[in-house]
C-alpha cells in the first residue's frame, strides 16, 4: 500500500485502485458522463477498465491503479480534510476519445489541490469518500509530519517622502544640444 521514502525522495506514496462510472443520460439529448464512482485501499488484482457491472444507469469499471502521494508541506490540508468529518478524495478525469474513453488526470488527498483542479475547463473533477485504510494512513502521516506554522502577518514599509520628492532632470550625456 505504500513506498518508503528515501533522502532523495521524501514524499510517501499510497498505492489504490480507482473505480469510475459510466453513466447514461437520462434524455436523448444528454450525453455519456465518466466519473469516479470510488477508491479502492489498494490495487485490485484486475486489469484495467475491468467492467465491474451495473447499478442503475451507471456501469462501473475498475479504471486501474493509482498513486497518492503525500507531501510533508501540505499536512495542514490534510488534517484538515480528515477533520471534516466526511474525508474526500479528489479525482480529475479528462475524456480521451480513444479506448479507455478517460483518463485519470489526477487523484490527491489535499482539498487546496482539488480544488485548483476544477480550473480546467476540460476536465471532470469529483470527490469520492476516502477509504478508512487510506484515512488511517494519512492520519499517521499527519501525526508523524506535521508542523505547526505561526501565522505572520507581513507589515509594509513605510513610504520614504524623500523617495517620492521631485527631482531635477538629469542632463543627458549624449548631448542632445546638437554637440
Amino acid at each position: 500500500m505504500q513506498d518508503a521514502p528515501t533522502p532523495a525522495d521524501p514524499r510517501v506514496v499510497l498505492l489504490a485502485g480507482l473505480v469510475v462510472g459510466r453513466v447514461q443520460p437520462t434524455s436523448r439529448w444528454g450525453e455519456v458522463l465518466w466519473r469516479p464512482v470510488a477508491l479502492l485501499p489498494a490495487p485490485a488484482e484486475a486489469a484495467p477498465w475491468t467492467p465491474l457491472g451495473i447499478e442503475g444507469l451507471t456501469e462501473r469499471f475498475y479504471a486501474g491503479p493509482v498513486s497518492l502521494s503525500l507531501h510533508r508541506t501540505e499536512t495542514a490540508y490534510y488534517r484538515d480534510n480528515l477533520e471534516s468529518g466526511a474525508p474526500r478524495i479528489w479525482v480529475a478525469l479528462r475524456p480521451d476519445g480513444a479506448e479507455p474513453p478517460v483518463e485519470v488526470v489526477a487523484v490527491t488527498l489535499d482539498p487546496a489541490e482539488g480544488e485548483a483542479l476544477t480550473e480546467a475547463g476540460d476536465q471532470v473533477v469529483d470527490v469520492v469518500p476516502m477509504p478508512a485504510e487510506i484515512a488511517a494512513a494519512l492520519a499517521a502521516y499527519v501525526a508523524e509530519h506535521h508542523v505547526e506554522r505561526a501565522f505572520v502577518k507581513r507589515r509594509r514599509d513605510r513610504a520614504d517622502p524623500e523617495a517620492l520628492a521631485l527631482r531635477t532632470p538629469a542632463t543627458p550625456a549624449c548631448g542632445i544640444d546638437g554637440e
